[in-house]
């Protein structure tokens, strides 16, 4: 990337903020830090800013992105709510939980947002950034993951930086996510079931704590963000569940010393998740012609990270 071809990082400062929130307004794209990963946000209602999206990632226009709210009325305003949405937002809302519901015939989105689907993915983020710029716009901000499409999604500003470059023109530091890893999407079928669209940090059975019924699985094609097969990708090929690395492997370790890098010492699921789009940037960059990772246990938050990390594996 060139020094001519940088976007603008600005800090977290009241008047930055402010910039960032009218960038938005006049339907500039501006990166910005959630809890789980860097979004590029853009305003959810204009065809013009949404294109700019797009563009800006390359990502196909039949994949749907998720729109963000401060609140539950900002929700209310976009999304039919039923019983079980509004328990769902009063356990996990602010935070890392999407839901996907169904559209209101008059709710102020561009169609590409949507993708052409009756139902919409909403979220209530928990990032007190991105809750400062929502409510300085006053907008609803659709905002897909701040990278290019189908590569390793961003935790810092720095990997957002280095996989947009000039194609946004503004990026709000916020430093490192906490979370790590994007946030769980969960379908509500009319029928009263329920389903795990993309695993995240809200698991399967924090959900079901809930909603108190089993969830269903079943083939609808793509209705949510992250349900491509090849996905969060380094442009390597990547082994899962190497137990040892080859001579040109970049060896990603979990729960254990060695490596190239490490997801967790310690053995910690969360920490891992954490790390997990970190260890893989890192690998991207390494001279080291391929990746092996080693494996992560399938439960909990693992189950999503095994979820990055099978589509990462992916075919191109």
């Amino acid at each position: 990337m060139a020094d001519n071809d940088l976007p603008r990082i600005v800090t977290t400062a009241p008047d930055d903020l402010a910039l960032a929130a009218r960038a938005l307004r006049d339907g500039a794209i501006v990166a910005v830090p959630t809890e789980t990963v860097y979004g590029l946000a853009a305003r959810a209602d204009s065809v013009e800013a949404v294109a700019a999206i797009y563009r800006a990632k390359g990502r196909p226009d039949f994949n749907p992105l998720i729109v963000h709210v401060p609140d539950l009325p900002g929700a209310e305003a976009l999304a039919v709510l039923d019983d079980r949405a509004r328990a769902l937002a009063a356990a996990f809302w602010p935070g890392p939980l999407t839901m996907v519901l169904p559209r209101r015939d008059d709710a102020p989105l561009a169609a590409a947002v949507t993708a052409g689907l009756p139902t919409v993915a909403i979220r209530c983020p928990a990032h007190p950034v991105m809750q400062a710029i929502l409510r300085e716009s006053g907008l609803p901000l659709a905002a897909p993951s701040a990278n290019r499409s189908g590569g390793v999604s961003p935790t810092t500003a720095g990997h957002v930086a280095a996989s947009l470059g000039a194609r946004v023109p503004v990026i709000v530091d916020g430093g490192a996510c906490k979370a790590g890893i994007e946030s769980t999407i969960v379908a509500l079928r009319g029928d009263g079931a329920w389903q795990v669209l993309r695993p995240g940090p809200v698991t399967s059975a924090d959900l079901a704590a809930v909603l108190g019924q089993g969830e269903t699985h079943e083939d609808r094609g793509i209705e949510a963000p992250g349900q491509m097969t090849s996905h969060y990708a380094p442009g390597k090929p990547v082994r899962l569940n190497a137990p040892e690395k080859a001579a040109d492997e970049f060896y990603i370790t979990f729960g254990a010393e060695g490596g190239d890098a490490t997801l967790s010492r310690s053995g910690d699921l969360a920490e891992a998740a954490a790390r997990l789009y970190a260890a893989l940037h890192e690998a991207a960059h390494a001279p080291q012609p391929k990746v092996a990772i080693a494996p992560i246990p399938d439960e909990g938050i693992g189950a999503a990270i095994n979820d990055r990390l099978r589509r990462a594996a992916a075919p191109l």
